[in-house]
């Protein structure tokens, strides 16, 4: 291991103020035991070596100079000795991007074949490709922006909402760059890593440029602007293929305003490229992704330095195992108990009594939940929250449900939405969600799952609605009571919710449709 001293410095300097308390341990100990300094006020100092009768000390080394070796590679080791650069390792992956189309009407326009929109779409299907692996946000916006998805690395179901998005599930008109920037900047902040915004789009509202590059400052988000479209314009067609007409009943054409675009671009400092035929425009987004990505972490390089004092673990064992002597003990029965209870935990719902004597239930319970024993956990938890938690990874809705109904908190609430969702109780699920947005409004599940069950309540409606009213051929009646057989019938363990929502029955066009109009009738954060 090769030491660079002019790079040595310490991560935690403060505890290096231990050090003069270790060197002088061994000084105290002996001025502790000078009998003649105690004596010297009594008794004559030419008549104390005579009086007194000092045995030899055979054995030189005594437990104060271990503890006082202790402390020294102890204060060294916590003070953090460094002198390599460590290179995190978030900083090895891609940099995350976030994806903003828009989708006000002109990009219908056929300038671009088969349509903006259309050649958009396939672009970012190229993109998502290429970037497997690195997380991708998707934002749709005209009027309002909205997530259509948080950060994924999952290029498939990315894929799936970028081909659903049309320009009709925005109905509210206009390119509101400033919101998809709010939205943007709130999903980098979770993110927790410098990101780049990218915006495609044909044109821009050159009267909300103002307060663009305010919203910007004191943030690691880049812009980068990809127009689409070209001067002449195109056609502007609808969801059939028929060209929509103005209010003189001439075909539409969409505009292209390559002036408003570069005004744009020089609000937000942004980068201005165009789609192109080849692969161009997608290395150009990869490459100023990747280098404002690589510029914005080795700003923060200097903080990230490989802590070297975990070597000087060894020695102070060394020195433990030394301590351990004819003449010196040490009870080790506690940490022998300790080591038991860890490694002996419980295979059933009842506790050990040697387990409960170290561990409570909760914390009983979290071991058995990071090790997925979910009937387990749920059994042990006394934290209702925990419990309910618990008890819905084991897909036990019952007691999830008894143990979030105790609870008045955003999660627990979100949570009861879920079950009600499950069990086709709509009106109950809405009422939950919107109770956890009352609650904590910037609640990005709660609102897409509440747009979800609004929208599931309308499809069951209208199937009961449209029904064929059918009456049986014959009616049998089951067995007497107490006749039949009873069955347990084993539910298996929900995977996640991410899962069971692709699962149900709604597609991702109808449900996108719906949840920005809700959004927009509420005025609810996407």
């Amino acid at each position: 291991m090769e030491i660079n001293l002019s790079d040595l410095h310490f991560l935690r300097p403060l505890w290096l103020l231990l050090l003069p308390l270790g060197a002088a341990l061994p000084w105290l100990w002996r001025r502790s035991r000078d009998v003649q300094r105690r004596l010297r006020s009594n008794i004559a100092e030419h008549l104390l070596p005579h009086l007194l009768i000092t045995p030899q000390d055979q054995q030189r080394l005594r437990p104060v100079h271990l503890v006082c070796a202790v402390l020294i590679l102890g204060a060294i080791a916590a003070a953090g000795p460094t002198w390599e650069q460590d290179r995190p390792d978030f900083l090895e992956n891609r940099a995350p991007l976030i994806i903003a189309i828009d989708l006000s009407p002109s990009m219908d326009a056929s300038d671009v074949p088969p349509s903006r929109l259309e050649a958009a779409k396939h672009k970012l299907h190229e993109l998502i490709q290429r970037r497997a692996g690195a997380h991708n946000a998707l934002i749709a916006y005209a009027g309002s922006a909205h997530l259509v998805l948080p950060p994924t690395d999952d290029p498939a179901l990315l894929d799936t909402f970028i081909q659903a998005l049309s320009t009709d599930l925005i109905g509210k008109p206009g390119k509101n760059v400033s919101a998809v920037i709010d939205e943007a900047k709130r999903l980098l902040t979770a993110e927790k890593n410098p990101g780049t915004l990218l915006l495609i789009t044909d044109g821009a509202d050159t009267a909300q440029l103002g307060g663009l590059r305010k919203q910007l400052n004191d943030s690691a988000l880049q812009v980068l602007i990809l127009a689409v479209g070209n001067e002449d314009g195109g056609i502007v067609r609808d969801a059939s293929g028929q060209p929509r007409t103005d209010s003189n009943g001439r075909p539409a054409l969409g505009s292209f305003d390559q002036a408003a675009l570069k005004q744009l671009a020089s609000a937000v400092d942004a980068p201005l490229g165009s789609l192109t035929l080849n692969d161009d425009d997608l290395d150009w987004v990869e490459l100023h992704a990747q280098q404002h990505f690589q510029a914005a972490s080795d700003e923060q390089r200097e903080l990230h330095w490989k802590d070297a004092g975990y070597w000087l673990s060894w020695p102070l064992l060394l020195i433990a195992f030394f301590s351990v002597r004819k003449g010196w003990s040490l009870n080790w029965t506690p940490a022998v108990l300790l080591a038991l209870g860890i490694g002996w935990q419980p295979t059933n719902a009842e506790a050990n009594a040697l387990t409960d004597a170290f561990f409570t239930p909760d914390q009983q319970g979290r071991w058995a939940f990071e090790h997925e024993h979910f009937p387990q956990a749920a059994a042990l938890f006394s934290d209702p929250y925990w419990k309910g938690i618990a008890a819905y990874n084991a897909a036990d809705f019952d007691l999830a449900l008894a143990s979030f109904a105790r609870l008045e908190t955003p999660q627990a609430y979100f949570y009861l939405g879920n079950i009600y969702v499950r069990r086709f109780k709509f009106d109950q699920a809405i009422a939950a969600y919107t109770q956890a947005l009352k609650l904590q409004p910037q609640f990005p599940e709660a609102t897409a799952n509440l747009a979800l069950a609004i929208a599931l309540q309308k499809d069951t409606d209208s199937a009961e609605q449209n029904a064929p009213e059918v009456k049986p051929d014959e009616i049998k009646m089951d067995k007497a009571p107490g006749k039949g057989q009873s069955k347990t019938v084993a539910t298996e363990q929900a995977a996640s919710d991410a899962l069971w929502l692709q699962n149900l029955t709604t597609s991702p066009a109808k449900f996108l449709k719906q949840k920005f109009s809700l959004q927009d009738q509420t005025g609810m954060k996407p």
